[in-house]
């Protein structure tokens, strides 16, 4: 036979040959944080693109209709100043090749309501460049002289400008070298404005000259900054509050998932012991209880120097008994259904059940009772908790010591009630792990009684909490939900000591 040595058992966390690997679980937290990112950045990013190119846009237009607005209502004053008939155009004066087109109007007149509407055009504000084409596209006039009779080809937005019946066409964009009639007198900082500026006849139906206006509103563009700087914060803003709001969300939504899947494993896990336990116990109590009655009988009838071994059997059985009997009522489900229970009174009661362990081992207890609200519990789960807490404490201090009970409530709609012992304490380690079903720090516990205490408080919405240092003692706190509406406990006045 091999001994253990010699086997090969396999590691713990090595899957058998042939067993695939279990993938991993779906991260819910981590797929959103990276999903929700990257498409709420790309709406946020879609949205502030859409937004600044429409108050360019908007702006833009804005301004080029003005300056429209502004330059024909020029021309129609300046018609008037000069004493026209009103069935003449400015854009009927601004060709000096036809002064004599029109015997109607004399050559001074047009010279001079030429002379002043130009004026009023070369003195804009912001402007880089004005040019005035006649219906052959020959530039008449111009802010800077060099472009004075030059002749305009094949320049598309020139020959759509002059087929359209609008107020204004508007473009931005940068210093095309190509195209000769863009000889600014001065280089614009950023981006310039084009507008063209339809000169219509009497009757509206035909562009008979186009002023055509270079400009860089300084104030515009700074406005547009201004407003790119506003779109964009707020967008990022808002996608951050969208973003860390779901975040939240899903996060407290993964968190009840894992606790409710942690919860599920460990229901499941209970229902498969306390099925296993059963069985087992149930076949264990018959043969346990056979033995003690066999062990009682033989101990009537041995020698004396048997009567010890006969003692242990039947020490022994006892033991066996009690580990099946808190193994069943620790893996049996608990009723969920909750009481008004006064935990006072509840406390009392088991102080007077250990009475007299309490005074055979030499122990010393505080505790004051006092006015306390009623807990939500179960009056016999309640028992089970102190009993347990109870018995750990005495059993901690076997040469005696102190026993301290003390009840607060550390806020609105809790009480807490705390135990402590000044036993030989805990470890770190063992404080880690001393809630794990099976766990023991006792020799010869079964390592029950602190995880039923966590279920239980955890079943009626409460909590418990234990620290301990080694050589000094332990303490166990109890954290109860106050019963709504209920009645306060009855009112004690006498200490134990």
């Amino acid at each position: 036979m091999q001994t253990l040595e010699q086997q090969k058992i396999p590691a713990p966390d090595t899957p058998a040959a042939g067993t695939p690997c279990r993938r991993g679980q779906f991260n819910l937290l981590r797929w959103f944080s990276l999903g929700s990112f990257f498409i709420i950045a790309a709406v946020a990013a879609g949205l502030g693109y859409i937004s600044t190119r429409f108050v360019v846009t908007e702006s833009i237009e804005r301004d080029s209709m003005l300056t429209a607005q502004f330059i024909q209502a020029i021309g129609d004053a300046e018609i008037r100043h000069a004493s026209i008939g009103p069935n003449r155009t400015m854009g009927e004066m601004l060709d000096p090749r036809e002064d004599n087109a029109y015997p109607d109007v004399t050559p001074q007149a047009r010279a001079a309501s030429r002379i002043e509407f130009l004026d009023h055009v070369e003195h804009l504000p912001d402007i880089l460049l004005a040019n005035v084409y006649a219906l052959d596209r020959t530039v008449v006039w111009s802010t800077n002289p060099q472009l004075i009779g030059a002749r305009i080809e094949d320049d598309d937005e020139l020959d759509e400008s002059f087929e359209m019946k609008e107020a204004v066409s508007t473009s931005y964009h940068e210093i095309d070298g190509e195209r000769p009639e863009q000889k600014l007198l001065r280089e614009p900082e950023y981006l310039f404005i084009e507008n063209y500026i339809p000169m219509f006849n009497a009757d509206k139906s035909k562009v008979i000259a186009m002023v055509e206006i270079y400009k860089e509103p300084t104030d515009l563009v700074a406005r547009i900054q201004r407003g790119f700087k506003a779109i964009w914060l707020a967008t990022l803003l808002g996608g951050a509050v969208i973003y860390l709001g779901l975040f939240w969300i899903v996060q407290r939504a993964s968190m009840l998932l894992q606790s409710q899947q942690k919860q599920l494993i460990t229901d499941e896990t209970f229902v498969a012991l306390g099925e296993m336990s059963s069985a087992v116990a149930h076949s264990l109590r018959n043969p346990l209880a056979n033995i003690r009655a066999s062990a009682e009988l033989a101990q009537e009838i041995a020698s004396q120097s048997a009567q010890k071994n006969i003692g242990d059997i039947i020490n022994q059985v006892d033991r066996m008994s009690r580990w099946v009997r808190e193994l069943l009522v620790s893996l049996r489900p608990i009723n969920e259904d909750s009481e008004t229970v006064d935990l006072v009174q509840a406390i009392d009661d088991t102080l007077s059940a250990f009475d007299a362990l309490i005074r055979r081992s030499n122990l010393e207890v505080r505790f004051t009772p006092q006015t306390c609200p009623t807990v939500v519990s179960q009056q016999v789960l309640l028992t089970q908790i102190l009993n347990s807490l109870f018995a750990n404490a005495l059993e901690a201090m076997p040469k005696g010591g102190m026993l301290s009970v003390d009840i607060e409530q550390p806020r609105s709609g809790q009480v807490r009630m705390t135990l402590s012992d000044t036993g030989k304490g805990m470890t770190k380690q063992q404080q880690q792990m001393v809630f794990k079903p099976f766990f023991t720090t006792k020799q010869g516990g079964l390592g029950v009684g602190l995880a039923l205490v966590k279920r239980i408080m955890e079943r009626f919405e409460g909590s418990v909490e234990l620290t301990s240092q080694e050589q000094e003692g332990t303490r166990v706190c109890l954290n109860f939900k106050v019963a709504t509406g209920g009645e306060y406990g009855a009112q004690h006045t006498a200490g134990r000591g």
